[in-house]
């Protein structure tokens, strides 16, 4: 059994607030936007369309209700959004999230589409977005994110997967306060290492290098297999 596997299985499903919320629980405003966004790639758009959170006045975690009332997200905020929005409609509230060499993780979104995986995301690289569910195993949904993430300090070296039914207790959903219960859980969560090419890693970064010298105020576009992103 895969660790990914073995961590969904961890840990009993625990009552409230891990269960959904009824429908009472979310604001008008909130459930409006849920009926609206009943699809990864809907929830993908609206989430792009959102300004990044720069997190110029502290740091946060805030839950779907924070995104909806601040209407700005950073990663992980965005990958709680589209867990409370898409769990209405089938989807497990599932995150998968990348270790990197600088210790600045990314955590996107998971779900399956006949049996392929996929990701929302929202970062402020170009290519840390989400993925088309076109990737048989995690590993090689991973490996779409690994030459991106190459910006002269970040470095893929692991994964984890988390249930967040079973993984934390804390309101992820609806709580008006920061989540750091989620934050310090994912760093705690067993990760699977990730092994690559220090050839290739070097290769991206010299050619990422080479590309912010040229066009210092552009990000890098030159990574190859497009086709397969959200």
């Amino acid at each position: 059994m895969s660790r990914a596997r073995h961590l969904l299985r961890a840990r009993p499903r625990s009552s409230t607030p891990s269960s959904p919320p009824p429908r009472e629980a979310f604001r008008a405003e909130e459930w409006r936007l849920i009926q609206r966004l009943r699809t990864p790639k809907q929830v993908q758009e609206f989430l792009r369309s959102l300004p990044y959170n720069h997190e110029r006045h502290g740091e946060t975690l805030r839950t779907f209700r924070g995104v909806v009332a601040r209407q700005e997200a950073h990663c992980l905020e965005a990958a709680l959004a589209a867990a409370a929005i898409l769990e209405p409609h089938g989807f497990p509230p599932l995150l998968l999230d990348m270790e990197s060499q600088d210790d600045l993780d990314h955590v996107v979104f998971l779900f399956r589409h006949r049996r392929r995986w996929g990701a929302i995301a929202k970062s402020r690289d170009f290519g840390l977005h989400g993925r088309k569910a076109v990737f048989r195993t995690l590993r090689d949904l991973v490996f779409s994110y690994v030459d991106p993430y190459v910006d002269g300090k970040g470095r893929i070296t692991g994964y984890g997967l988390a249930d967040l039914r079973t993984l934390v207790s804390c309101n992820w959903r609806l709580s008006e306060r920061n989540v750091w219960q989620i934050e310090k859980a994912l760093i705690r969560m067993p990760h699977r290492k990730l092994r690559t090419s220090d050839r290739r890693y070097h290769a991206i970064l010299a050619r990422y290098h080479k590309f912010k010298q040229k066009h210092p105020e552009r990000a890098p576009d030159f990574y190859a297999r497009q086709e397969r992103w959200m």
